[in-house]
């Protein structure tokens, strides 16, 4: 009993449960695209045979036809920046092959590098902010400045840093057909050089490409199955929101640390649509491979998420059950993660000290059964915990996951430590917004981009 507790811990329910629906949406989709396959090809064969008869009436095939599709032309690109060089001008070149550079906007946030020469030198169109008002502050500004809501159907929020898949559109636009659809959310992969990296930047690095696999295929493809719309982050590096959407949200209100959380939640809020997901519509993104910057980024985040929930009240629905779902859990989890590290110190001092004679180590390890919690934690947290990465080293085909998942498990402490450091933070602090980029990485073409089924 005590081993199975310690899977769904480690695993998760929210895992098990929108996993399963995301199973379901599989093999939904994939009879789906059999079907439409057939039916393209009954409607080639009776076009072929009709071709000598009189022409039928041109508007009887679908009514929905008429309702035209967006292209890239009515996307508008917004990117906000702020000092980085490193990496903006191949990201905007890489958009640039993918959208009209004239649909390409730039507010940089009181940048001192050369973040704006090199925005402009690729021709996109580039605002300065005179102080630094932070991500949200610098998209609010763009949306308002060039008018975006109203000159183009759909904006891209896209981060410096980060490189579409050759695909996105692709995969990303037909989405937007549906009128009920408000966001579509990016899917979120980290760019993969190990060889640049040290051992400790690669485990970082994987670890968080992990954290996207696992969250995305198990949460978020789930969440945004047909009339579903239960996830709680609309990611802000590579997402499209419609342009009616983004004049009723309120991108940038006081005391947020970072937007993206907010944004999805006044669409749940304000019923203004539902958020769209496919793990095609991906995105290449930098994250940290330095451990500080990781801690930097994560606190961050966790702190942005629990400011929202500060400033949102609960309200009944399924998006409300599902959020109470992960939250209990994720508190659950964290707490049980950082204490952990410290019951099997004390199991291993006791075993230590039992070892050289010393008596109260006998009976440490006889009160807590030491033997049997140490085997119950080896089976019921660090295997399954290896078997999720074994499961994302195929997914992702990267075999060095093999053993920088040895170290996983110091990283999800980490992660449980932030969470909970985060948690009064959020009713006691007041964010300004104001934000500095991780140490970032000159960016190289990512080679052999492949689709992501």
């Amino acid at each position: 009993m005590t081993v199975w507790l310690l899977v769904v811990l480690v695993i998760g329910v929210n895992f098990v449960l929108w996993g399963s629906i995301g199973l379901l949406r599989l093999c939904d989709e994939r009879i789906g695209r059999r079907r439409r396959a057939r039916h393209r090809h009954a409607h080639a064969r009776r076009r072929s045979s009709n071709l000598l008869r009189p022409a039928a009436c041109p508007y009887t095939l679908d009514r929905n036809l008429d309702r035209r599709r967006l292209t890239t032309r009515d996307i508008a690109v917004l990117m906000a920046a702020h000092n980085e060089e490193l990496v903006i001008e191949y990201s905007l070149r890489a958009i640039a092959e993918l959208v009209p550079i004239a649909n390409v906007h730039v507010v940089s946030d009181f940048s001192s590098d050369r973040t704006v020469e090199l925005a402009r030198a690729t021709g996109a169109t580039v605002l300065e902010t005179e102080t630094n008002v932070g991500k949200a502050g610098a998209l609010q500004a763009g949306i308002r400045h060039f008018r975006l809501a109203e000159r183009f159907a759909a904006v891209l929020i896209l981060d410096a840093d980060t490189q579409l898949d050759p695909r996105y559109f692709e995969v990303a636009l037909p989405m937007l057909d549906d009128p009920r659809v408000a966001a579509v959310a990016g899917c979120a992969q980290t760019r993969w050089h190990p060889e640049e990296l040290s051992l400790l930047g690669a485990m970082v690095v994987a670890h968080r490409q992990r954290i996207y696999t696992l969250t995305q295929r198990l949460l978020k493809f789930g969440q945004t199955w047909r009339g579903i719309s239960a996830t709680h982050i609309v990611p802000g590096f590579a997402s499209i929101y419609r342009s009616r959407v983004l004049e009723d949200v309120d991108v940038n209100p006081p005391g947020l640390v970072i937007e993206d959380f907010n944004m999805t939640f006044e669409v749940h809020a304000k019923r203004l649509g539902r958020v769209a997901f496919s793990l095609g519509a991906c995105a290449y993104t930098q994250d940290p491979s330095r451990y500080r910057d990781y801690v930097k980024q994560t606190k961050r985040w966790a702190l942005g998420l629990w400011q929202t929930l500060r400033r949102h009240r609960p309200r009944r629905g399924l998006f409300a059950a599902g959020l109470a779902v992960l939250i209990a859990e994720l508190l659950t989890s964290s707490l049980f993660f950082l204490l952990l590290p410290f019951v099997l110190l004390i199991l291993g001092a006791a075993e230590l000290a039992t070892a050289v004679g010393l008596g109260f180590g006998a009976s440490v390890a006889d009160a807590v059964s030491g033997g049997d919690v140490i085997a119950a934690v080896a089976l019921g947290v660090l295997l399954p915990d290896y078997l999720l990465t074994l499961w994302v080293a195929l997914l992702e085909r990267r075999p060095r996951y093999l053993y920088l998942g040895l170290f996983f498990m110091a990283m999800r402490v980490t992660d449980a430590a932030i969470a909970l450091w985060t948690l009064p933070l959020a009713w006691r602090e007041r964010s300004t917004g104001q934000w500095v980029s991780p140490t970032r990485r000159a960016i190289a073409p990512v080679e052999g981009v492949r689709e992501v089924a």
